[in-house]
């Protein structure tokens, strides 16, 4: 593997034909989980290894525009894997400026989630009837662009109020309060049906207005693609979420390179020291608390325009949790790393650990013995109770324990992770 990295030339046709070989796996197999995983890690080969960039792009567009789009009018199950996947990126990615960069354990990160989900259903859907003077709710679909835009004001202020008292704290302190002031807000969604009904409490609000897109249809329509409406949403929300990735990568970077990322790095790894160069503690902080709030706010936003259903269940701890799963999966403090861990948990919860539990329900009702000679088992006697897709919250932990003992620096570890970890070993 080292030779093949010190050529180039040799390394970017291999990853050049690995990738053409998943894609057309994956174009005549597009139910099947296995060459759909193999084109990503074609993709994530591309992007992450020293080979020429033009190459990177050319592999990374011909996969995320041409390859999945085209599996996914014949599997629609990939738009949505895909769609969900960036959603969860968007807001790892967010939650790694609070825990990668500033080093702020936040346990509470759904309510953000949710803020912005409830900013845009509330006023894209006729529950605002029940509060507001006007009836002039809902509020036509092209509002969605400007309620994305609002979403990430109103959960970056959600940001700096739940922020301003739990900021004082730290370490475990910090945890437990963002935590609770976490399922606060989703305790607010759920009983802010009386006196006033603003969120119509746990029965959620429905139906929420979808973006229009006459236009986008009308688009495909020059490239000789003819869609309905129904099966042109699935592609208009998946590109919609590259964009939106593509805007949230591009100021992570610019934040990790600024002088406010720099002051959140200081602040992580010495607080002492960071106060005694002249940076201001607790405005940096809530800076950093605010900026990766206002993340997960657009994408509550998109979630409860896609979903045209939104309730306080969809915002949970365990979404919390899943989403610091990613990051730490990843490598926190980078940017690839959030990323990563987010398709790799996005995936392994809403297709590996639920096509598993088919599996073996499948084997069990079959009553399909397995035989190895020496050992004997009918698998019509496996307990119903045994199924991976109750068990995520088992899976996730033993995935934090093995990368704790094996890796602690994450998958893709961010370069100054590594050096510390080499130190302190030193």
């Amino acid at each position: 593997m080292k030779k093949l990295r010190e050529n180039p030339l040799l390394l970017s046709a291999v990853i050049a034909i690995v990738a053409l070989v998943a894609s057309f796996w994956l174009l005549a197999n597009p139910r099947s989980t296995l060459p759909f995983l193999l084109t990503l890690g074609a993709l994530l080969a591309a992007l992450l290894q020293p080979i020429p960039k033009w190459l990177k792009i050319l592999i990374g567009g011909a996969i995320l525009l041409l390859v999945i789009p085209a599996a996914g009018f014949k599997n629609s199950f990939l738009f949505e894997l895909g769609i969900q996947t960036g959603i969860y990126a968007a807001m790892a990615l967010g939650l790694n400026v609070v825990v990668g960069l500033a080093g702020l354990l936040d346990l509470g990160y759904a309510a953000f989630f949710a803020v912005g989900a409830y900013t845009w259903a509330i006023f894209g859907s006729p529950q605002a009837n029940e509060f507001m003077p006007w009836k002039i709710f809902p509020l036509p679909g092209e509002y969605f662009y400007l309620f994305m835009l609002i979403a990430v004001v109103v959960a970056a202020i959600t940001g700096v109020v739940i922020g301003s008292p739990a900021l004082r704290l730290k370490g475990d302190y910090l945890a437990i309060v963002t935590l609770g002031l976490g399922e606060v807000v989703r305790v607010l969604a759920n009983n802010l049906d009386q006196p006033i009904n603003i969120t119509n409490g746990p029965q959620g609000i429905t139906p929420i207005q979808r973006p229009p897109i006459d236009w986008f249809i009308a688009l495909l329509e020059k490239f000789g693609l003819q869609l309905s409406r129904a099966e042109a949403y699935p592609l208009f929300f998946y590109l919609l979420v590259l964009v939106i990735i593509g805007i949230v990568t591009l100021v992570n970077i610019r934040l990790d390179r600024s002088r406010f990322g720099r002051a959140w790095i200081a602040i992580r790894e010495d607080e002492t020291a960071a106060r005694a160069m002249g940076i201001p503690l607790f405005p940096t902080k809530l800076l950093a608390f605010a900026t990766g709030a206002s993340f997960s706010g657009a994408m509550g936003a998109l979630f409860a325009a896609k979903q045209l259903y939104v309730s306080p269940e969809s915002f949970t701890l365990i979404q919390s949790i899943m989403i610091l799963v990613m990051v730490i999966l990843g490598g926190m403090g980078s940017i690839p790393g959030a990323i990563l861990g987010a398709a790799t948990v996005t995936i392994l919860n809403v297709d590996l650990l639920k096509s598993a539990s088919d599996y073996l329900n499948n084997l069990r009702n079959a009553g399909f013995t397995l035989d190895l000679g020496f050992f004997k088992y009918n698998f019509a006697n496996l307990p119903n109770q045994l199924e991976p897709a109750k068990y995520e919250r088992m899976v996730f932990g033993l995935i934090m324990i093995l990368m704790m003992i094996y890796r602690p620096e994450g998958i893709i570890p961010e370069r100054r992770h590594v050096l510390e970890m080499k130190k302190e070993e030193a």
